[in-house]
């Protein structure tokens, strides 16, 4: 881990992400509190915070990758945290001197830029991190989003709780501009030849989708993606059900089990890190997949506190196996000038099924026990599995890697 921590990009990228996350979270958490406040928790209000983050993700994902490919990938992410942060002081103007309603908008903005910014850092990391380093360093970069899962609403329920509104915005702005400082500071983008070439938007995101589908790997990534979707979707909105019918116990007790997978995510992307080098990117894909798969089942069949508390744990502990290996081998297996368009076709696949899943579960529950529930999205889980284990004993993939990279 040291080793990679001496490249200077991992060391932006992951400051610039842990910056972000704070600015994220504490704007995610001050805007809900502060809608379920302001409506008295209008289910429909609270609803549109949830399509202001998923919605530019099937509108802009693709659109925006092909332009990621385009555009230089620092450049692109510092403009995309600027204007991330300029969009939160305009909203704060307008919330202090006009409609309330304009907050929906700072999630919204945001919510696009990132389109742009996500695939810019994964091709960052492609062009300037050597091959041998790549799991380890995505291992900590989503060992970041694991803590943040756990300790995120913590921070941003306190800034709101203690100043309100107006400071959490502005908090926000700060680290939006901070993370962009820091990203600013890494040398200048290479200017390759191809990127001189003009060619047609159009001509670019057909070429991106043959580019996939041309792929063994991406091909099954992507099936593997819509299996998981669907499998998360279906289960995403029935825990709290899982506390009151399995287990009995009050709608609060929730918070014990979001805890245990979180602190399991923690565990898990420590592990991860220091197992990088030793286990290719598909294994841990495979291991996380069968993982988790199991502890959905148990999930859905436990009536014990206990026993669902270490199943949510052990899918916790896991989860950072089945990120960690989708990413890496995404990065592994695509060249850098088709990260952005590989990424905004994947990516939907995975958003698109679990929302149109989340949005089905409840009719679902009406007419089966969760433990049915449960077991399906744990054999979707499996599903998935299927997909990658024909590339288990793959060799590393490394698509013009040696060519690609610029060093440290």
């Amino acid at each position: 881990m040291s080793n990679v921590l001496k490249n200077r990009y991992v060391r932006a990228i992951l400051l610039s992400a842990f910056l972000l996350q704070i600015g994220v979270w504490v704007r995610n958490m001050a805007i809900l509190l502060f809608v379920m406040d302001h409506t008295g928790g209008d289910p429909f209000a609270v609803s549109m915070i949830s399509v202001a983050e998923y919605a530019p993700i099937f509108l802009f994902s693709f659109l925006a990758g092909t332009f990621a490919d385009r555009w230089q990938p620092r450049k692109t992410m510092v403009w995309c945290e600027v204007l991330s942060a300029l969009s939160v002081v305009g909203v704060l103007l307008t919330f202090v001197y006009g409609s309330w309603k304009a907050i929906f908008f700072a999630t919204l903005i945001s919510a696009i830029l990132s389109q742009f910014s996500q695939p810019s850092g994964m091709k960052l990391f492609k062009l300037h991190v050597p091959g041998e380093q790549l799991q380890v360093g995505m291992s900590a970069y989503q060992t970041i989003f694991a803590i943040f899962m756990v300790f995120g609403p913590i921070v941003g329920t306190f800034v709101f709780q203690q100043w309100g509104m107006e400071v959490a915005m502005v908090i926000t702005a700060v680290a939006f501009l901070s993370a962009a400082g820091v990203l600013y500071l890494l040398p200048p983008d290479r200017v390759e030849k191809e990127e001189q070439q003009e060619t047609a938007l159009l001509g670019e995101m057909v070429s991106g989708i043959r580019y996939v589908f041309s792929s063994r790997v991406l091909s099954m990534l992507g099936f593997c993606f819509l299996a998981v979707g669907f499998s998360l979707g279906m289960i995403q909105p029935l825990g709290i059900f899982i506390v009151t019918e399995q287990l009995q116990l009050p709608k609060e007790s929730l918070q014990w089990l979001i805890t245990a997978q979180g602190v399991g995510m923690i565990a898990g992307g420590a592990m991860t890190m220091a197992a990088a080098k030793t286990i290719p990117p598909q294994k841990l894909l495979v291991m996380g997949l069968l993982g988790n798969a199991v502890a959905v089942a148990i999930c859905g069949m436990s009536t014990n506190l206990w026993l669902t508390l270490v199943a949510q744990f052990i899918a916790g502990l896991l989860l950072p196996s089945i990120q960690i290996g989708i990413n890496t081998m995404l990065l592994k297996n695509t060249e850098s000038t088709f990260i952005g368009r590989v990424n905004g076709i994947l990516t939907p696949l995975f958003t698109g099924s679990m929302v149109v899943m989340m949005s089905i579960t409840g009719v679902l529950k009406l007419y089966l026990p969760l433990a049915v529930i449960y077991g399906i999205a744990a054999f979707l889980m499996i599903i998935g599995l299927s997909f990658i284990l024909p590339l288990y004993r793959m060799r590393e993939g490394n698509v013009v890697q040696s060519t690609e990279q610029t060093g440290i």
